[in-house]
């Protein structure tokens, strides 16, 4: 189905204000929109969508938080989604977990089925690699379809953070690679 604007969802998963993640996610999506002028990148703030800890004995007494069917919202309306991975002692931020918690609990299948680049970056040499390993195992559990995924290492070394853009050319090149991949499959 050919559709004459694409709307691309594009969000990072830790809850600091000057995330990396954040940065590279805008960075990735807003590779569409370089060539694109029919592709609309919506930059979703996971500070929108705080909820409090998710427990079975909240979720009995509050129901379904208005963020969790707001971000579930979000998703259904986006034709992509472009979702950069931080990573916390080894796993998901407590604040990304939380909400992917109470989403689950509306409808298992969080990301709808929508086609996906997973990123991830870390000031290390890991790059978050295993979390986005994590992820990327886990998303067709959760109607994840990952069409691409990068990771970041070193993203200090390999960011410049004035322009706005990534410096060094192989992680450039692959990510402009995961972003036509996602293009041609929702062209």
């Amino acid at each position: 189905m050919r559709r004459n604007r694409l709307n691309i969802l594009a969000f990072g998963t830790s809850n600091n204000r000057q995330s990396i993640n954040r940065s590279l996610a805008r960075y990735a999506a807003h590779l569409l929109t370089d060539s694109q002028s029919n592709v609309n990148v919506e930059m979703l703030d996971i500070h929108d969508y705080e909820m409090p800890l998710f427990s079975a004995e909240r979720e009995q007494a509050l129901g379904q938080p208005l963020q969790a069917l707001a971000f579930r919202q979000k998703i259904a309306d986006a034709d992509a989604l472009v979702v950069s991975f931080a990573e916390h002692n080894g796993s998901y931020t407590a604040a990304y977990k939380n909400l992917f918690d109470w989403a689950t609990r509306i409808d298992r299948d969080v990301f709808q089925n929508k086609p996906s680049v997973y990123l991830s970056a870390s000031p290390g040499p890991g790059g978050a690699a295993n979390m986005l390993a994590t992820a990327i195992g886990s998303a067709s559990y959760f109607g994840g379809n990952v069409i691409a995924s990068v990771s970041v290492p070193r993203f200090h070394d390999n960011y410049d953070v004035e322009a706005g853009v990534i410096t060094d050319a192989e992680l450039h090149t692959a990510l402009v690679q995961a972003m036509q991949l996602l293009r041609d499959a929702i062209s």
